[in-house]
C-alpha cells in the first residue's frame, strides 16, 4: 500500500493543479509530498482520503466544493484513459468527493497482492522501508537520554513509565532508519545522596550492615537509609522532639567534603552508589532497558562548574548580591508575579554545583562524544522549565546544537488506589510492582490450568507481566497524566499487552495445526487475488498501514501510536478469524485457505515486529 500511496498523492497533486489552472487561482503547484494520507471514518467511504482544508484560504473556496472539483478531474482523466502524475487513476482504483475530501475506493485485488508480496519479500524490515526503498530517518543520528536514576533510591513506577517511553522511543527511531545512541545520565552525588550516606553512618555503620547481610538489593537497602534520614531529621509524628534538624546541615556540610576530595566521605559514595547501581541494572536487564553509555553527574559537574565561570567572565552569567552565580531568563520564562525579571542559580555562594550544573556539563560532554542531529530528553512535564532554562542557557553559551535539543515531556503516572506500596512507604517500587504482576500472571495461568500448555510457567508469567506494564504505560499519549492500574493491565480481554500477547500466540498456533495438517500459506497471485471479503480486507489494509505507523511514530516520538495500531491489527484479526474459516475449507478450497494462512504469516510479522516496539514481549504459546 505503500507504493500505491505514493501514486494516490501523485494523481491527487497533479488534479488539485489542474483545478488551480481551471479555475484562474494564482498561487504555486503543490507536490505529491504535500498531500497528506488519512484513513476515512467508515468503510463505505473509501479506503484513503486526502483532505483539501488547507486550501480552502488560498483558493477562497469551500473545501467540499474543492474537494468535488478535483474529484471530477480524476474521474474524467480515468474515463479517457489518460494519466495523471504520470500514473493512470484507473490501475489504482476508483476516486470520490466526500465532504472537504478526496476518497479513494482501492482495487481490492492489485492492493491485496502487493501489500501482501511487500511483507513476505521484506520479513523483519517490513515496516521500515518507504516507498523508495530507503528508510525515512536513514542518516539521521538521534541520542535518546532516559532514565535518570538517582544513587540513593531503587527506580520506582515514575521511572517505569520513563524506561518504557525512552526504550520504545529509541526502537522505533532504529525501526525508521535512525543511528540511536541510548544514554543514562546516573545522578550520582548532592545533597540527597549525602543524606542516605548520613544515614548510612548513624545507623548502620557501627554493625557493619550490607546488602547481602540484611538479604537486601542494594539500591532498596540505600533507599531504606534515605528514609531513615527523613525519619531522623522530621522526627516522630506528633514528637516535635525526637526531630533534628541540624541533619540536613550535616548532610550540606558532608557534600562540601564530598567536594573537596574529603577520602573518608569519598569511600563511602562509591561502595554506596555501587550498591545502588547493581540493583538499579538488575532491574534494568529484568525489563528490557538498556543504554550505549552511562553518565555519571559525579564526571560532568566540574565541566559545568568550568563552563559556568567562564561565562561569568564573558558577561553571560552575573554574581548575585548572595555570591551565587545566576543567568537572567526573563526571556525564557517572563517576569515573576511582581513583574520583576528573573533569574537561575547555576552555583551556590559557598562555590557548590546545583543541578543544572552537571546538566550543561553532561550536555557538552555527550555532543563531543557523540555528534547528533537530534538530542531528545525523555523527563517528566514536572521538568519542562528546567529544560527551557538549560536549552537556553547552551544557546546563550554559543552552541549552535542547542538548536537541536527536545525534551520529550510526559505526564506522572499514579495507582488508584494504595495497593502495592513500597519499601519506603511512600513511592511504588518498580520490583515490587512487576513482582505483583508475575505473581498475578502466575496464578491466572495456574487457575486455567495451562501450567503444561505455555511450557515454563514462571518465564511466561513474568513475560506477561512485562507486557501488562509496558503496553499499560505506552498506550497512553506521553504528555497525559496517567493511573496505571495493575488489575486492568493484566486483563487477557481489551486493549492490554496480554491480550496482544495471546493473539500473536493464537496465530502462531494457527500456523502450527496448519502445518501439522499439511496445509502450508499459498502466496501467489491466483491464490491472494481471492482474499476479498470484507473482513480479509479490512485485515489486509491495517497491516499496509505498519510502515506509516512507523514513520509517524518516529516523526512525533509517541509509542501509543504504535500501541492503538498493534489493538486495531489484533481486532482485525479476530474479526477476519472468526468470518473467515481456513482449516475447515482446505478441503473444498486449497486456494483460499493457503491465501489466508499467508495473510496469518504477514500478520503475525507486524505484530512481532510492532510488539518489540513497544516492549511487549512474543509468546509462541500462552
Amino acid at each position: 500500500m505503500a507504493d500505491q500511496k505514493e501514486q494516490f498523492r501523485k494523481i491527487v497533486a497533479a488534479a488539485i493543479n489542474q483545478f488551480r489552472t481551471q479555475n484562474n487561482i494564482e498561487g504555486n503547484d503543490i507536490s505529491a509530498d504535500e498531500i497528506r494520507v488519512e484513513t476515512p471514518p467508515k468503510p463505505e467511504m473509501g479506503d484513503l482520503g486526502f483532505p483539501v482544508f488547507v486550501l480552502a484560504k488560498s483558493f477562497h473556496m469551500a473545501p467540499p466544493a474543492i474537494a468535488k472539483g478535483v474529484a471530477e478531474i480524476i474521474s474524467g482523466a480515468a474515463s479517457n484513459g489518460a494519466e495523471l502524475g504520470g500514473v493512470k487513476p484507473t490501475e489504482t482504483g476508483t476516486f470520490l468527493a466526500a465532504g472537504p475530501y478526496v476518497n479513494v475506493k482501492l482495487n481490492k485485488e492489485s492492493a491485496a497482492l502487493d501489500i501482501l508480496r511487500l511483507v513476505k519479500n521484506q520479513g523483519e524490515n517490513y515496516g521500515s522501508l518507504g516507498t523508495d526503498g530507503k528508510k525515512p530517518f536513514e542518516g539521521r543520528k538521534v541520542m535518546v537520554e532516559y532514565s535518570s536514576p538517582n544513587t540513593n533510591k531503587p527506580l520506582h513506577l515514575g521511572h517505569m513509565r520513563n524506561d518504557a517511553l525512552g526504550e520504545s522511543v529509541s526502537r522505533i527511531l532504529k525501526k525508521a532508519g535512525a543511528d540511536v545512541f541510548r544514554t543514562n545520565i546516573i545522578n550520582n552525588r548532592g545533597v540527597h545522596i549525602c543524606k542516605s550516606m548520613l544515614a548510612y553512618k548513624l545507623f548502620h555503620e557501627k554493625n557493619g550492615d550490607t546488602p547481602e547481610s540484611l538479604g537486601m538489593k542494594g539500591d532498596h537497602f540505600v533507599g531504606q537509609c534515605y528514609v531513615e534520614f527523613d525519619r531522623y531529621f522530621k522526627g516522630e509524628k506528633d514528637k516535635p522532639e525526637t526531630a533534628h534538624p541540624e541533619a540536613q546541615k550535616m548532610a550540606e556540610e558532608m557534600l562540601v567534603k564530598w567536594e573537596n576530595g574529603d577520602a573518608e566521605v569519598r569511600a563511602l559514595w562509591e561502595k554506596m552508589n555501587k550498591w545502588t547501581l547493581d540493583g538499579v541494572k538488575e532491574t534494568y536487564a529484568r525489563t528490557g532497558v538498556d543504554f550505549e553509555k552511562l553518565y555519571f553527574e559525579s564526571d560532568t559537574y566540574l565541566l559545568g562548574k568550568e563552563i559556568i565561570n567562564e561565562g561569568l567572565e564573558k558577561g553571560i552569567f552575573f554574581k548575585a548580591d548572595d555570591g551565587s552565580v545566576r543567568i537572567d531568563i526573563t526571556s525564557v520564562v517572563g517576569k515573576d508575579r511582581d513583574g520583576n525579571p528573573q533569574s537561575k542559580v547555576l552555583l551556590r555562594s559557598d562555590g557548590t554545583s546545583v543541578y543544572i550544573t552537571q546538566d550543561i556539563g553532561t550536555a557538552i560532554k555527550r555532543h563531543e562524544d557523540w555528534p547528533y542531529n537530534q538530542m531528545v530528553y525523555v523527563v517528566a512535564s514536572e521538568q519542562i522549565y528546567h529544560f527551557k532554562v538549560l536549552f537556553h542557557i547552551l544557546r546563550q553559551l554559543g552552541f549552535d546544537w542547542a538548536e537541536k535539543l527536545y525534551h520529550l515531556s510526559y505526564g506522572l503516572v499514579n495507582l488508584p488506589s494504595g495497593r502495592m506500596k513500597s519499601r519506603e512507604g511512600t513511592v511504588v517500587d518498580a520490583d515490587d510492582l512487576i513482582d505483583n504482576l508475575h505473581a498475578d500472571a502466575l496464578k491466572a495461568i495456574n487457575d486455567k490450568g495451562r501450567d503444561e500448555a505455555v511450557g515454563n510457567p514462571d518465564e511466561v508469567a513474568e513475560k506477561v507481566a512485562l507486557a501488562a506494564l509496558h503496553y499499560y504505560l505506552l498506550q497512553v499519549t506521553p504528555i497525559k497524566d496517567m493511573l496505571f492500574n495493575p488489575e486492568e493491565s493484566l486483563s487477557f480481554t481489551g486493549n492490554t499487552g496480554p491480550y496482544l500477547q495471546y493473539m500473536g500466540a493464537r496465530i502462531a498456533s494457527i500456523l502450527r495445526r496448519s502445518h501439522e495438517q499439511g496445509v502450508e500459506p499459498d502466496s501467489s497471485d491466483e491464490a491472494l487475488q481471492l482474499l476479498t471479503h470484507d473482513s480479509e480486507w479490512a485485515l489486509i489494509k491495517e497491516i499496509g498501514r505498519y510502515p506509516d505507523v512507523v514513520k509517524r511514530a518516529a516523526e512525533d516520538l509517541d509509542p501509543s501510536q504504535v500501541a492503538t495500531y498493534l489493538y486495531d491489527v489484533s481486532k482485525s484479526f479476530s474479526s477476519f478469524y472468526r468470518d473467515c474459516p481456513i482449516l475447515s475449507l482446505a478441503g473444498e478450497n486449497p486456494k483460499l485457505a493457503g491465501a489466508r494462512l499467508e495473510l496469518c504469516e504477514a500478520t503475525l510479522t507486524v505484530l512481532k515486529s510492532a510488539m518489540e516496539l513497544v516492549l511487549v514481549p512474543f509468546l509462541e504459546r500462552m
